[in-house]
């Protein structure tokens, strides 16, 4: 009876061990192209953050838009590098947070709203008039625990932490 008790926790054991290397991967793989993709638009693209400039919150409202537009672009490039790679994972994906929140208040928000339905009408793909900030909303979601737990195991950090480690224990020996 025991066994058939442990049988559960022993098929789960691999997919535990499996997810440490490719559960938060995942997540760096699929950010790490929407959020390059955004950017080389921008790099691409021609800059209309003049445009919405008023809509951004304190103190982003405050910058200048071509600033704005280079540092949105820039943190999007080198940040969907550096979370695929798994390189300074929590710094760039707090960075995407508040760019993404930045966003949602200066693009996908709805203009007005005046209940809760209403304001639930926004949170969709597409914008018939109560904005779109469906997606935005996901991706804080999957940034979220790449501040939280790291990259895993799969990352440049993971490596360069085991090498602190390792060189800090040399060391003190």
């Amino acid at each position: 009876m025991n066994a058939l008790l442990r049988l559960p926790l022993r098929l789960i054991a691999p997919l535990d061990a499996l997810g440490l290397w490719l559960g938060l991967l995942s997540l760096r793989v699929l950010l790490a192209w929407d959020f390059y993709e955004s950017g080389l638009e921008k790099l691409h693209g021609s800059n209309w953050f003049a445009d919405i400039q008023n809509r951004f919150p304190f103190p982003f409202n405050q910058v200048p838009p071509h600033i704005s537009w280079e540092m949105a672009t820039w943190f999007e490039l080198a940040g969907g590098i550096a979370l695929l790679l798994g390189l300074g994972t929590r710094f760039f994906a707090s960075s995407l947070i508040i760019l993404t929140v930045v966003a949602i208040a200066s693009v996908h928000w709805p203009d007005s709203w005046n209940s809760w339905a209403e304001l639930m009408q926004g949170y969709g793909f597409t914008d018939h008039g109560q904005g779109n900030f469906k997606l935005p909303v996901l991706f804080i979601g999957m940034l979220l625990p790449l501040v939280l737990m790291g990259p895993g195991r799969l990352s440049v950090d993971a490596w360069l932490r085991t090498r602190l480690t390792t060189f800090n224990h040399a060391k003190d020996a």
